[in-house]
This record gives C-alpha cells, sequence and structure tokens, in this order.
C-alpha cells in the first residue's frame, strides 16, 4: 500500500533504504538522552537521519568535532544509526549570532529583565550589522572550516554532509541582513556566494561524498522568514549550487523570523495544512532534476506516500511526528498505520521546551493525547 515510502532512493552515491529522513532537530538535552532518541528513531525504520547544527569551527560550549569528546559523541551517533541500516547526515552548521555583542545583555538575561522571545529579537536584529561588517579573511575562513569540519565528520562515520542554508549562510543570501559591497554583498550571485563557495568546499575537500543542501526559502507575501532566497531567485540560485557539488535539496522556509513560523502549529495562519512548505519543493523541483526532500507538518502515512509518489518530492523529512512515534516508518510499512501516535502539532513540549530550556520533547512522552 506505501510502496513509494518503502523503495529505496539515491542521495548521490549513498542509497536510503527508504524515503523516510528525520529533519534537523535542536533536542535541547543531555548526551546520553540525546543518543537514547537518535537510537529510537534509527531502530524504528526511517532512511536517514540528518543530526543538525554540527558546527564548522570549534566552539567553546556544545559538541563539536574538534574535540577528542565531540568527535566521540559524533562517532557513537554514527554507530548507532548504522546498527539498525539508518545512514546519518551531518548538517554542516555556522552560527550568525553575534555572541560578542550580546555579551552587555547578559546582567539582564540573569536578572530575568529579557524573556527569550526579547532575547531572540534582539539576536535577529544583530545579525545584519555583524555579517555585513565581517572582514573577508574571516569570512573566507569559515566558508574553508565547511570542508574541513567535513572531512572530520566523515571520519566520525557520516554517510552524507548537509550544508546548512540558513544561519549564517541564508544571513549572507538576504539583502534584509546583508549590505555588503564587495564579492559577497550586492547582486544575487554575490549573496549566494558564502553558500556556494561552503558547497564547494565540501566537494572539495570530499570529491565523492554526496552533498545535501538545506534551502532556506524566504516569503515575501505575505512574509515570512527573513534568510535564505525568494522562490523567484531560485532559478538562479539552485544551478548555482548544481554546478558547485550539490547532489540533492532539503527545502524549508527561511528563519530569523518567529520558530512558530518554522515550526508551525496546526493553527498557524498560513502554514496549518499538512506538507505546508512543499509549495517550495514544487519550485525547486522546476530548476533541478536531483532528489529534492519536503518537510512542514508531515504526518498522514497516505498524503506522504500521494507527494512521493507522484514525484512532487523524492524524500519526506520528519521531526514532530518522528518525535511523537519514532516507529512511523515501521508501522507504516508493516501495516500497522493503526498504531501510529499522530502528532497534532500542537507545539506544547517540542517547541515549547526548546523555548523553556527544557530539551525538545513531545506531549505523548507524559502521557498526553
Amino acid at each position: 500500500m506505501y510502496e513509494t515510502i518503502g523503495s529505496p532512493v539515491n542521495l548521490g552515491n549513498v542509497t536510503l533504504k527508504n524515503r523516510i529522513v528525520f529533519a534537523p532537530t535542536t533536542l535541547g538535552v543531555p548526551n546520553d538522552a540525546y543518543l537514547e532518541r537518535i537510537e529510537k528513531i534509527a531502530a524504528g525504520g526511517c532512511g536517514m537521519i540528518i543530526i543538525g547544527d554540527v558546527p564548522v569551527l570549534s566552539m567553546p560550549f556544545g559538541n563539536n568535532l574538534y574535540t577528542e569528546s565531540g568527535f566521540a559523541f559524533y562517532e557513537k551517533l554514527a554507530e548507532t544509526a548504522h546498527k539498525y541500516g539508518c545512514k546519518i547526515c551531518a548538517q554542516l552548521h555556522q552560527d550568525d549570532t553575534d555572541f560578542g555583542a550580546l555579551r552587555q545583555y547578559a546582567p539582564q538575561v540573569k536578572a530575568g529583565k529579557l524573556t527569550q522571545d526579547d532575547l531572540r529579537q534582539m539576536i535577529n536584529d544583530l545579525v545584519g550589522p555583524y555579517v555585513t561588517n565581517m572582514p573577508v579573511e574571516k569570512v573566507r575562513g569559515i566558508i574553508n572550516a565547511f570542508g574541513d569540519a567535513a572531512v572530520l565528520a566523515k571520519k566520525a562515520g557520516f554517510d552524507v554532509m548537509q550544508v546548512h542554508g540558513d544561519r549564517m549562510c541564508g544571513s549572507f543570501a538576504s539583502p534584509l541582513f546583508n549590505q555588503r559591497t564587495d564579492s559577497y554583498g550586492g547582486s544575487l550571485e554575490n549573496r549566494a556566494r558564502f553558500l556556494v563557495e561552503a558547497v564547494e568546499a565540501v566537494r572539495k575537500a570530499l570529491p565523492d561524498m554526496p552533498i545535501d543542501v538545506k534551502l532556506a526559502v524566504r516569503m515575501e507575501q505575505p512574509q515570512y522568514g527573513k534568510a535564505g532566497f525568494t522562490e523567484d531567485e531560485l532559478k538562479t540560485v539552485v544551478p548555482m549550487l548544481e554546478k558547485a557539488g550539490a547532489d540533492s535539496f532539503h527545502v524549508s522556509l527561511a528563519n530569523h523570523a518567529s520558530l512558530s513560523d518554522t515550526i508551525p502549529p496546526a493553527n498557524h495562519p498560513y502554514f496549518h495544512e499538512e506538507g505546508c512548505f512543499l509549495g517550495f519543493c514544487d519550485t525547486v523541483k522546476q530548476y533541478t532534476n536531483l532528489p529534492v526532500c519536503g518537510v512542514g507538518g508531515l504526518t498522514s502515512p497516505a498524503f506522504v506516500e500521494e507527494q512521493l509518489k507522484t514525484g512532487r518530492i523524492d524524500c519526506a523529512a520528519m521531526s514532530r511526528q518522528l518525535l511523537a512515534d519514532p516507529q512511523w516508518p515501521e508501522k507504516v510499512l508493516s501495516g500497522r498505520e493503526s498504531e501510529i501516535r499522530r502528532c497534532v502539532r500542537c507545539n506544547k513540549d517540542c517547541l515549547g521546551g526548546m523555548m523553556r530550556h527544557e530539551g525538545t520533547h513531545c506531549i505523548y512522552e507524559k502521557g498526553g493525547k
């Protein structure tokens, strides 16, 4: 009944056993709990897990590939996924937060005078000056680090690299943030240069490694998202990225606005329908024959099968649904669809938990319905 969901698909020279992908997700939990969550998702039958926000530079906090403990953590994630025949992808990422400029607000944060929404707005307000004034030597150093991190990620056991087209790549892409007057600003081609050269850096470092690109799409009417490219700009950008070495595309709404837009609840004023971001995939499909992965409130097996069967998308990415029920793929493919715990897109303990600094969870963990 769900033959397309269960069929293999190639990303470059890597074959996924089926079309279901765990979308890159900030979990905000300790390493042991993170590993446990990834193991449940891998055991549940999905074809590939994307590990979100793998830093391309060494960072003083969190996990990164440049420390012994960080490398060991990523190595363990790869081993865990592979144990269940699941491929694993590293989302190579560079933050665009100006931590230096944020230090002045630390006393207000500690005193509780700034809410999380206040802080997020400040972070986004600082992005423009940060990317606009960044010395070109630093820009190129970060771009080269995408290649360096990819080499380490491969050594750790990752099968696919995803270049995160949002965050710093997306902020360089958007004229709402990028006011540079050099070769990394101004024209569309110049604004796309950071992302294109990041893909090129990975391709140069690993000639045979599959490269997926997360494409962040900015809407204008109505306006949603502030980074990334408009749909009209994709006709120029997608061929540039394909030429740079991309093997596939993961398409979603751009960030730097409300998180309830990129992670929309069921009552969102615009993105309330299942498959809410698949219209962006329709646009990308006009300009490439490479595989395209869609995301956005996907929960229904019948709906997902139809999108895959018709070729609208080649892979279906899920985050909240696989947090609600990691066994979604296995249940669908073994004829146990009636047993699925459906994500209701309430955002209470997934986005809500993340915003409360409690970690990304699901109401089902507490027996919710």
